[in-house]
């Protein structure tokens, strides 16, 4: 059995979207609400109100459906949102969808249809992605409605199926299915004659000549689904293609739409089960164990590596989220074991391929920040986590140079960032020489304390701390003088050296 927000979820956001949860119970079928005949409607069913245009029949409609224990009512916008209609769902306790604008009803009752036959029939099996071989059925129907072989791509350019005769095609194509993705020098190639551009524009179909390289001409379709961009279809075509052809060929692209919507509900719902068991080993609650068998990690020792987006609006680090989502399933394998926090991305990893392969992905991506915890055990992953997300933070303070570290790399920063904030909170700053040395590099403008700190930093060796001052090292050596002079303070004193470097670091770390 599955429930209305099961479906909804299923289906995915860019059709359907819960405005009131209702009662939550679970969907047994789907209806559609006829004028002047409502008496098919039972118990758990999923009410679709096709010829419902007012406020007052929708209302009408979703009160008469919660008299017979209908699960929701689903309506296109704005009557979902219309006063009358959700104090109907709220007396009746019946959940109202809203469903897309642009979307077609039949595309609707196909889709729910095949989310409830896949909840029903739901086995072990079934997570063997079933729809992959429809796509390649789908590419096999289209390569002969454009007489062409003809390849399925989605947003990313990546392949999911392929029609047969393609050795009939160029080494463009050949690279991209022995790859299963386009390679970058070929994307560049098109998206450099604006063929991506005019994807993102909604064109029926695109058509791009035979290039100097020796490309043969594409004739592409784009694959849409209630306004969002799901992917594409490319042929690999002799010429110019017919305009009776060719929109057969487009005609095809709202059947691999549906597709491609039912393939994603899947992956989706893979990837929120996958999601919850990773939260599971990160807090370290539950059984750890089955969770890790259930995500298939090895028992070996695994890292938890932290990704925060740096991007100010919260809008745009939602879609880049997302995006590096997609990126680093490169390099921890087919099912990615990760989950979000509170804004942040965390993957588990082994520690001797997966964190490597994982590192290659992101090299070169100067957008998030990854820091990765010390490789530890399965049942210690909570402590690689907790590392984890203290480097995460030191590196968005500045104090660890990123974008991207890992445990062995940062240890000594974790150590003095945890003496300095226990010498702060236990007033070890308030004592000795290094308050007046404050007081006169505000008042003067001078450079005591810094000069102090790394001299001490580097003993016996003023040639390195005057390079790390970026000054001369008979300038140190005057400085050091003229600070002893103020503040009257014993340096060949091992105890006093080691008690200022405290405090100077305790002021620079924490």
């Amino acid at each position: 059995m599955i429930t209305v927000q099961g479906v909804v979820d299923r289906v995915g956001p860019t059709l359907l979207h819960t405005r009131f949860a209702g009662k939550g119970g679970h969907v047994t079928d789907v209806v559609i609400a006829e004028a002047g005949r409502r008496d098919q409607v039972g118990d758990g069913d999923l009410v679709l109100g096709i010829a419902v245009h007012a406020s007052k029949d929708a209302a009408e409609l979703v009160r008469y459906c919660g008299s017979q224990g209908a699960a929701a009512v689903l309506l296109k916008p704005p009557l979902p949102e219309r006063a009358a209609v959700r104090s109907a769902a709220q007396t009746h306790g019946t959940a109202l969808v809203e469903v897309h604008a642009a979307a077609s009803w039949a595309q609707i009752v196909w889709l729910l249809r095949s989310v409830l036959d896949a909840a029903a029939d739901e086995s072990d099996d079934a997570r063997s992605d079933p729809g992959l071989g429809d796509l390649f059925r789908l590419a096999d129907a289209a390569a002969a409605v454009v007489d062409a072989p003809v390849t399925i791509e989605d947003a990313n350019s990546r392949v999911l199926a392929y029609s047969a005769r393609q050795d009939r095609t160029d080494p463009a194509r050949v690279s991209t299915i022995m790859g299963r993705r386009v390679p970058d020098a070929v994307l560049a190639r098109f998206r450099s004659r604006g063929v991506f551009r005019e994807l993102s524009r909604g064109r029926t179909t695109i058509f791009v000549p035979r290039q100097a390289d020796g490309t043969l001409p594409r004739l592409i379709v784009p694959i849409r689904m209630g306004g969002e961009l799901l992917g594409s279809m490319w042929a690999v075509v002799a010429g110019p293609v017919a305009d009776e052809r060719a929109a057969a060929f487009a005609d095809t692209a709202p059947v691999v739409a549906l597709h491609l919507l039912r393939r994603r509900a899947r992956e989706d719902a893979d990837r929120r089960r996958s999601a919850e068991l990773v939260r599971m080993v990160l807090e370290g609650t539950g059984s750890i164990r089955l969770a890790a068998a259930e995500l298939d990690l090895p028992d070996e020792p695994h890292r938890v590596v932290a990704m925060a987006i740096r991007t100010p609006d919260p809008l745009g680090a939602e879609g880049l989220r997302l995006a590096l989502w997609e990126r680093i399933t490169a390099g921890v394998g087919k099912r990615p074991a990760v989950a979000e926090l509170r804004d942040v991305l965390y993957a588990v990893v082994p520690d001797r391929d997966g964190w490597p392969a994982l590192r290659q992905a992101l090299a070169g991506e100067d957008e998030p920040l990854v820091a990765a915890g010390p490789p530890v055990p399965l049942a210690e992953l909570a402590r690689s986590r907790a590392l984890a997300e203290e480097m995460l933070n030191l590196l968005r303070a500045g104090l660890i140079a990123g974008p991207m570290v890992s445990h062995e790399d940062a240890w000594q920063v974790l150590v003095l960032h945890r003496s300095a904030t226990g010498a702060l909170g236990a007033g070890a700053t308030e004592f000795g020489p290094l308050s007046v040395l404050r007081a006169q590099d505000e008042a003067a403008g001078t450079s005591y304390v810094d000069t102090l700190y790394e001299w001490l930093r580097h003993p016996g060796d003023p040639r390195a701390a005057s390079k790390a001052l970026r000054i001369h090292p008979n300038t140190l050596r005057y400085r050091m003088a003229k600070l002893v002079d103020l503040v009257e303070v014993d340096l060949d004193a091992p105890d006093t050296r080691l008690a200022l470097l405290v405090q100077l670091a305790a002021i620079r770390w924490a």
